[in-house]
């Protein structure tokens, strides 16, 4: 906690700076105006939404074993989301607009703003996650019965949020019209393939982080349904992926310039290049450890494919989706980007945010589910 608290104030004190002197301190520009606050903020709602993949089975499909660790998923969907909305805010040039942006409060030109549709799912979203943990973690701090007919309607409106905030994220990228590298229809649904197995591997590793510094315990069963998740969820990424190669790299229109710019590089753009055929090299390197299942079960492979898939997800679907999108500008320009390192400390400074928000809720939340913090009857 001191050294997420430390990396915080590094992170404020990077923002300061960015306060005071405005956008101009980052690496963005006229040409560029997203970067790595929004590629972070486009790959958290995918964090955010795959505490969906413990809710479903869980509680549509009766797996008693999920609904452990569901709570946990509640823990870091909250996080995720708060992470993601803070990304939003120190992306704007004055962040005292952000109000400007919130339901009930400014004004959000909805229904037409398609970025009003983001804001309400993720307020939304959020809202809920945070009423169903206090209420689970309430009726149990108190010793009360839980029934499941009388949460359940906000399980089913949490899964319908958790799938609506990353389409709706994917359909704001995809509706603008200058940036032909986001005109897909399948650009929602591999975001949702690719938020169900980056969530599944962060949550490998931190379930496993958890049962072995608190009093959580965590089955091997467990781990091998959320591993077979990620499994599955990353082959059906990449192979939307490919389909992709083939739409954007075969032809070679003018449409698709943004993808051969990327892949195939351009002077200036060679770490952009580099950093996204480590990010597929990854990915592949992943999804063949959790294909062979003997692999599978072996803790320390399958913690590597976890690192591998989550770094590469992160990579794919944030710096490398978000910037090729700017070019070539509408008039044809090539513009380059790299991040700051005031932006690198802020974006670090926010994951810590993340991190702290989490780890508070998991240690009130294990210390509630077994028993060591109660109500006095």
């Amino acid at each position: 906690m001191v050294v997420l608290l430390l990396t915080i104030l590094q992170g404020g004190m990077a923002y300061r700076q960015q306060a005071i002197h405005g956008l101009a301190v980052t690496g963005l520009s006229d040409q560029i105006t997203w970067g790595l606050y929004i590629g972070n903020f486009t790959f958290f709602v995918g964090v955010a939404a795959a505490a969906v993949i413990l809710i479903i089975p869980a509680y549509l499909f009766h797996r008693r074993e999920m609904r452990r660790v569901t709570l946990l998923g509640e823990c870091l969907a909250v996080a995720a989301v708060v992470v993601a909305l803070l990304f939003v805010t120190v992306d704007l040039g004055q962040p005292l607009r952000i109000w400007h942006a919130l339901p009930f409060l400014g004004k959000l030109n909805f229904p037409t703003s398609i970025l009003a549709w983001d804001m309400v799912v993720l307020t939304f979203y959020l809202l809920i996650n945070i009423l169903l943990l206090w209420y689970l973690l309430y009726k149990k701090f108190c010793h009360h019965t839980l029934q499941v007919k009388h949460y359940f309607p906000l399980i089913i409106v949490a899964i319908i949020l958790g799938l609506s905030i990353h389409t709706v994220t994917a359909f704001m990228l995809s509706g603008n019209p200058s940036r032909p590298f986001w005109h897909t229809a399948i650009l929602a649904p591999r975001f949702i393939a690719s938020a169900f197995a980056a969530g599944a591997a962060l949550m490998i590793i931190t379930f496993q982080i958890l049962h072995r510094f608190s009093r959580f315990r965590l089955s091997k069963g467990l781990i091998r349904e959320v591993a077979l998740i990620m499994a599955f969820s990353q082959f059906i990424s990449l192979f939307l992926l490919g389909s992709e190669f083939y739409t954007a790299l075969y032809r070679h229109t003018a449409q698709h310039s943004s993808a051969v710019l990327l892949y195939w590089g351009t002077t200036g753009s060679e770490g952009l290049t580099t950093a996204i055929y480590l990010a597929l090299s990854a990915s592949l390197i992943g999804v063949v450890i959790l294909m062979v299942r003997s692999w599978r079960e072996h803790v320390p492979l399958l913690n590597l494919a976890s690192v591998l898939i989550f770094f590469a997800i992160w990579m794919e679907k944030g710096i490398g989706l978000v910037v090729p999108g700017f070019t070539p500008t509408p008039l044809g320009e090539i513009a380059h980007y790299s991040p700051t390192t005031i932006e690198i400390q802020v974006t670090v400074g926010i994951w810590a945010v993340g991190a702290m928000i989490f780890t508070i809720l998991a240690r009130i939340t294990i210390a509630i589910e077994y028993g060591h913090l109660k109500a006095i009857k």
